[in-house]
């Protein structure tokens, strides 16, 4: 089959080549792949892979053979799911419990959900119920950050985006925030600080967390050390921070039935992942520089094969 694979020659290093089909497994189904969402992870892993490493977390597609345990959908069902990092590719197999049907309406939409959804939905929760709150998201320009925003907005919580430029992201107003404001900004106390940027802007966005608050750090793009000033401890008493990764807490959770309500939440118009570029998969090494050098400000959907916009 074909699949896009490293070629071992920089950060946007990757081609069309050929690999072996995958064998599913007892609990697993073979899709059709259509369509795949692209995240900065995949960049990081470029980067430090050889010649030849698949890629690839989030898949959209056709149940080709269902599951040999009956755990999953029919064959002919359109699913997204998370791939164990093969994604990339005319076939992958996923796991049941890490998959979802999606109705037709949403389509290869779905393939921007299954990082970035779940990352926004397991940092909220690790946070606590928002409802009540004050909320704030660093990289809520970003395609998690996004997410988070519509889901703690929805939940209650009085939401604050922080983004590089604020002009560049006055549509997240409409997302849900009550207030976008730059890093630094002085935006008032916030019960919750949700962080995938690292560096500065989270030094920054810690001044502002109130004394029992929590932050819960998913990420680090500005690839920054944290700092954290000397007297954190003794001025914020009871501030917890935690760190969150996604494939490790997908081991703790029910995967698909949060998968699930992403997609039900999208289908019906309710959470906009953002989708701002589709096309054929064979365009994927200009799109990683895009996202790279944020000229691409939200989600990235590949179309494989048969499926690509020059199709």
């Amino acid at each position: 089959m074909k699949a896009l694979l490293t070629t071992g020659t920089g950060p946007y290093g990757i081609a069309l080549g050929d690999r072996p089909d995958p064998v599913p497994g007892a609990t697993e189904v073979l899709v059709a792949v259509e369509a795949v969402g692209v995240n900065r992870g995949e960049l990081a892993r470029i980067a430090v892979s050889p010649a030849g490493a698949p890629l690839g977390w989030d898949v959209y597609g056709h149940v080709v053979r269902p599951a040999d345990d009956g755990s999953g959908p029919p064959a002919g069902t359109p699913v997204v799911g998370l791939s164990g990092g093969e994604g990339w590719a005319e076939l992958a197999v996923l796991a049941t419990d890490r998959l979802a049907a999606v109705p037709e309406v949403l389509g290869s939409t779905a393939a921007a959900l299954p990082v970035a959804g779940l990352t926004a939905r397991y940092a909220l929760r690790a946070a606590g119920p928002p409802t009540g709150r004050t909320v704030a998201i660093t990289g809520a320009g970003g395609g998690v950050g996004r997410i988070a925003v519509q889901l703690a907005a929805v939940a209650g919580a009085r939401t604050i985006a922080l983004v590089g430029d604020p002009s560049q992201h006055q549509d997240l107003a409409h997302a849900g925030a009550d207030v976008v404001a730059a890093y630094g900004a002085d935006t008032g106390p916030v019960d919750v600080l949700l962080d995938s940027v690292g560096g500065e802007a989270l030094t920054a966005a810690f001044d502002r967390v109130r004394p029992g608050g929590v932050v819960v750090a998913f990420g680090n793009s500005s690839r920054a050390p944290l700092q954290l000033p000397p007297t954190w401890a003794r001025d914020r008493p009871g501030v917890t921070l935690r760190g969150l990764g996604l494939f490790d807490e997908i081991t703790r959770q029910h995967t698909a039935r949060d998968l699930e309500g992403l997609v039900i939440r999208a289908a019906a118009g309710r959470l906009d992942p953002n989708v701002v570029v589709t096309t054929g998969w064979e365009d994927a090494p200009a799109v990683l520089q895009g996202l790279n050098e944020r000229r691409i400000a939200g989600k990235a959907v590949l179309l494989t094969g048969s499926h690509g916009a020059g199709a």
